[in-house]
């Protein structure tokens, strides 16, 4: 990496959601084999520094979400929540931070559950995106995590199906370049 960064992390944020993906541009049936114990605290690491730092969070908190319907369901629907994520989430623990999961992904995003974390990590692309893009579509920021400098970018890439014809949306750019700000202005950059 150019920076010389350790890792870099993927977060999308907006409207009073941020998230993360686990494993980003894997198809679904490469997730499981994707996810690890060390990926997840790793990854966790990061947000929660990035949060600290950036976000000028005092104390984090990190919402982890499982990988199967209802979290596995107590090793009926997956053992990953067991074997995988739940170790990984102990050990964050066990380091002093603000960590809960794994959670069923299809009831941490509602109001009420966003109310009690500041970043959600999630085990593969969709399961990040879907909530944030249906809550904030044009407000949505992508931010890269865990590096020197500050990098921010529209949440829906460059949309080059639309170049040259006057039909792009600006707002998602206008919040990058605003979290953008936010984010020097937090490094006192």
């Amino acid at each position: 990496m150019l920076t010389g960064a350790p890792r870099a992390v993927m977060m999308l944020a907006g409207a009073g959601l941020r998230v993360v993906p686990l494993t980003v541009h894997v198809p679904i049936a490469g997730v499981p084999g994707s996810i690890s114990r060390d990926s997840i605290v790793d990854t966790a690491e990061v947000v929660l520094a990035s949060l600290t730092r950036d976000f000028l969070t005092e104390h984090p908190r990190l919402a982890v979400a499982g990988l199967n319907p209802h979290a596995g369901e107590a090793g009926n629907l997956g053992r990953e929540e067991i074997e995988i994520i739940r170790p990984a989430v102990e050990e964050l623990r066990l380091r002093g931070h603000r960590i809960q999961g794994p959670l069923p992904a299809d009831t941490m995003f509602h109001a009420e559950a966003r109310s009690q974390y500041d970043a959600a990590l999630c085990m593969f692309h969709d399961q990040a995106l879907i909530p944030l893009k249906t809550i904030a579509f044009w407000e949505g920021v992508n931010v890269t995590l865990g590096l020197p400098i500050v990098r921010t970018s529209p949440d829906h890439g460059t949309a080059p199906d639309i170049v040259g014809q006057n039909r792009a949306d600006p707002r998602s750019m206008i919040a990058a370049i605003r979290m953008a700000a936010r984010l020097a202005d937090a490094r006192n950059l």
